[in-house]
């Protein structure tokens, strides 16, 4: 609707340029068809006079009914009417949102999607977790994020490269390998012998008993066996990672997550990335040495100190790699990347961006855009939860999945926007109630199947085709704001992949239910007319179809029973 009355609007400032009333070289302007916060304002609102006043040199009132008098007729439309300062509203007529349902039934899963994207690559890089443990909560809500943000900008036309970024590098990797010598050697968390940077959980253990076994773990396409060497550091640690990868990919697995790309941060040293992009950094000017370190200008980028790169002891400071990183992927024809990180990496994000800039290479002011994620609190029986007995620190989220599944774990935990924090309540999960938004929404789902299969058992042929020729039989205000909902479906996808904010599908989702819900209760669907209960079903299955091309942007499932 938003594009045919752009388009009604476009037409009547073309009649207003062949009247004189608008000089006949006045450019059209970028005016906005939006739906109204008031009701009483229409179903949709545009400042196209007020942005055109200047050039026609008239009241924007004056103009503004001058518009309305140019617009083409149009069927959709019941009414116009002038508000304010020349905002136009219109108020379309029911039959207006016929075209809706009829839409979606013919585009059945690729209703809501476009192509904005042109087929341009984006990178979307999530999860991104040391290996050095389970993933916990706080993965499982980058998780959910990065991936629905990927399914968004695939839903919009963009050609999404999802990549997992494995930190398999620095102090953490080698406080993992004591970690499961000293387990080898026999100690354990609270010994005297047991290293104060150690990681404590029952896991430590698991893959200390593994490499003494000598068991073989693979993980992409690499094996990688236990030595039972006691005291071959390496071996440990080349093991220890190995497990802790295949461990974290079941647990994604299980999440419905997946990965095209996983990306080692060792690999940028092996290859030399590091020191190239080192090297690059130093030819363009940017660097300078002082006190025996290698410095960055990143205060000529904006940033308000320039940063340590390679210290005096001959080491990188860690955002360096990550510059490396983000150089490869523009290298690697990502013409946008998108970083989903926890909002304990903002100090570093200024610096990343400034060392891309100072590489001239031509890479967009801006790459990469950052999306990041507030703290999770665990609660259940109203009270905090803090610690898994196997990851001795932290809740894991393969605890939330066994207790409160799947499709409960990726909704709540994407359900608000990526900067808040958040609060995921393991009893509201479990419920079975109106209160569980997720149960909510995947009831309204099943129930819209559950119909169908009455009218089965009542003998009732449904026969959507005539439904969809007899929807003005639907007049009742309940199955208008039905089809009011569906019709802000598209928009909703599309507003969701510019602010890279996919919490918005959920809360759509809940008020299409909600809609869907009313209408269930206002009036009857099985009736015993055929043209109106084909209407009705017709209706109803196009909002499944709604629900469920929803919630698969959100990796959650739709089921037909419940």
């Amino acid at each position: 609707m938003k594009a045919q009355l752009k388009s009604l609007v476009e037409q009547g400032i073309a009649n207003l340029r062949a009247t004189g009333t608008l000089p006949a070289d006045a450019a059209t302007p970028d005016f906005v068809i939006e739906r109204p916060r008031d009701a009483s304002h229409g179903d949709f609102s545009t400042n196209a006079a007020m942005t055109l006043a200047k050039a026609a040199r008239s009241n924007p009132r004056q103009l503004a009914q001058a518009l309305v008098d140019a617009l083409p007729a149009d069927a959709a439309i019941a009414k116009v009417d002038i508000a304010g300062p020349g905002f136009i509203n219109f108020h379309l007529a029911p039959a207006a949102w016929h075209g809706v349902v009829r839409a979606v039934h013919a585009h059945g899963d690729g209703f809501g999607r476009n192509d904005s994207g042109t087929g341009q690559t984006v990178g979307v890089e999530y999860v991104s977790a040391n290996p050095t443990g389970p993933l916990h909560v706080g993965h499982g809500r980058a998780a959910a994020i990065g991936d629905s943000i990927a399914r968004v900008l695939a839903a919009n036309g963009w050609n999404v490269v999802r990549e997992f970024y494995y930190n398999d590098a620095g102090v953490q990797i080698e406080n993992l390998a004591k970690s499961v010598k000293a387990r080898i050697d026999g100690h354990a968390p609270g010994d005297a012998d047991w290293p104060a940077e150690a990681y404590n959980g029952d896991y430590i253990a698991d893959v200390a008993a593994a490499y003494l076994r000598g068991d073989s773990v693979e993980v992409e396409g690499e094996t990688i066996t236990g030595a039972k060497d006691a005291n071959d550091i390496d071996a440990i640690r080349r093991f220890a990672v190995a497990w802790l990868r295949r461990e974290q990919n079941a647990d994604l697995e299980a999440y419905a997550v997946g990965f095209d790309n996983y990306f080692l941060e060792s690999s940028l040293y092996v290859d030399g990335k590091v020191e190239d992009t080192v090297a690059e950094l130093i030819k363009h000017g940017h660097t300078y040495e002082e006190g025996g370190a290698l410095w960055l200008r990143t205060t000529d980028f904006g940033d308000d100190k320039d940063r340590v790169m390679r210290k005096s002891d001959g080491t990188y400071t860690y955002f360096v790699p990550d510059i490396a990183y983000h150089r490869n992927k523009w290298q690697r024809g990502w013409q946008r990347a998108i970083t989903e990180l926890g909002a304990d990496h903002h100090g570093s994000l200024a610096r990343v961006k400034a060392g891309l800039q100072a590489l001239d290479a031509g890479i967009p002011q801006g790459y990469p855009d950052y999306v990041l994620h507030q703290m999770v609190t665990v609660m259940r029986g109203g009270e905090e939860v803090k610690l898994s007995k196997r990851a001795g620190s932290y809740v894991t989220l393969r605890d939330l999945i066994d207790e409160t599944g799947k499709d409960a774990v990726r909704w709540f935990l994407i359900a608000r926007k990526p900067d808040s924090q958040l609060t995921f309540d393991i009893d509201l999960a479990r419920s079975q109630s109106n209160d569980n938004p997720v149960y909510y929404v995947q009831y309204a789902h099943a129930r819209v199947h559950s119909l169908l299969r009455q009218a089965a058992e009542k003998g009732y042929t449904v026969d959507v085709a005539n439904g969809l020729r007899h929807l003005d039989q639907l007049t009742d205000d309940a199955s208008q704001a039905l089809m009011i909902e569906l019709s802000r479906y598209p928009e909703v996808v599309e507003a969701a992949s510019l602010t890279l904010e996919p919490h918005s599908i959920a809360q759509y989702l809940r008020e299409l239910a909600t809609a869907f819900h009313t209408a269930y209760h206002a009036q009857p669907v099985l009736v015993e007319d055929r043209d109106e209960r084909d209407a009705r079903l017709a209706l109803c299955t196009a909002t499944a179809q709604v629900l469920k091309n929803g919630l698969d942007l959100l990796g959650v499932s739709a089921p037909v029973k419940m």
